[in-house]
């Protein structure tokens, strides 16, 4: 799926995680102030299609949405992360994915890595 939009982005973000395994992901009609874009039982999911790198605040504030839902939390982004960020979510193993225009993910971090290869 080509990326021209934030829904495309957050479209293949939900597909990516369908195919992982997560069942019944779905995407709330406006984007919550939480900055949360899909929820699945037991998932938590922000995609970013902004031009700037995420920042440490969008990581703690979805890692701690996850921690509120029990959930797993998955950060897709299509400019990256900044360094603070990428350190932060290593710490708290909060998977980080960058999407490129074709909407693949790439894994940025070890929880990513794992994510992909073992699945929900």
């Amino acid at each position: 799926m080509t990326i021209r939009t934030g829904r495309d982005a957050v479209a293949a973000a939900a597909g990516y995680l369908r195919w992982l395994g997560f069942r019944d992901v779905v995407q709330p009609e406006e984007r919550p102030a939480s900055g949360v874009d899909l929820r699945a039982p037991g998932l938590v999911a922000q995609v970013d299609p902004s031009t700037r790198p995420a920042g440490l605040r969008a990581v703690e504030c979805l890692w701690l949405n996850g921690l509120s839902a029990s959930a797993t939390s998955v950060f897709f982004s299509l400019a990256g992360y900044t360094p603070e960020a990428r350190t932060r979510a290593a710490e708290i193993g909060l998977p980080l994915f960058v999407l490129d225009l074709t909407g693949t993910p790439q894994p940025v971090n070890h929880a990513a890595d794992d994510l992909a290869a073992g699945g929900a």
